[in-house]
């Protein structure tokens, strides 16, 4: 069961995965199943704790250093002590011209998986990316709340379930409940 919290961001960042044509890209997800659902031309998952991103580059099965065309990282990069660490790692085992669509919580409690650390709007998500090496034209950022299903994340239980019946799912910009962002490396 899909919580309020997801339905539009997921939406959002199908959408932006599609625009890339999945059939032609190399892909590798951080410690999620968000991309299992598309056609990609090769997909890896590299799980936490197996794999901490924070700790060096994505490698590939003979210890290269991976070049993807996309990497996921879905609702982790809240969890991780060091995401510009992370997200530097990230821009290394990028191709030129590769994306990488991150997506936040933001207005959630806190939920150790072993850690909860961070919280980014889409303004804070694109600085930080931009911190990172990506330029900011090559990034699109955006956010999505309203105040119904900020209440729904206070009164529990959380996350609270989506029920199509009675939740809202308009956004109200002041109040983010989950930003995600799609950033492109500059082709050398």
């Amino acid at each position: 069961m899909a919580s309020i919290n997801r339905i539009v961001m997921a939406k959002a960042c199908r959408t932006l995965i599609r625009t890339l044509e999945p059939e032609t890209l190399d892909v590798a997800e951080i410690s999620g199943k968000f991309g299992e659902r598309f056609p990609f031309r090769s997909y890896f998952n590299y799980q936490y704790p197996e794999y901490d991103i924070c700790d060096g580059p994505l490698r590939d099965q003979d210890g290269e250093i991976g070049q993807f065309d996309l990497i996921i990282a879905d609702q982790v990069w809240e969890h991780l002590d060091f995401p510009y660490r992370a997200t530097r790692n990230v821009w290394q085992s990028l191709r030129p011209g590769g994306y990488f669509l991150v997506a936040v919580p933001f207005f959630v409690p806190l939920h150790a998986a072993p850690v909860d650390n961070t919280r980014w709007s889409a303004r804070g998500l694109k600085n930080f990316l931009i911190e990172c090496g990506f330029e900011p034209d090559d990034i699109v950022a955006e956010q999505w709340g309203n105040r119904w299903a900020a209440m729904r994340n206070l009164i529990g239980p959380f996350p609270p379930v989506y029920d199509k019946e009675t939740d809202v799912l308009h956004n109200e910009e002041d109040m983010p409940i989950s930003a995600w962002a799609l950033a492109q490396k500059k082709e050398a």
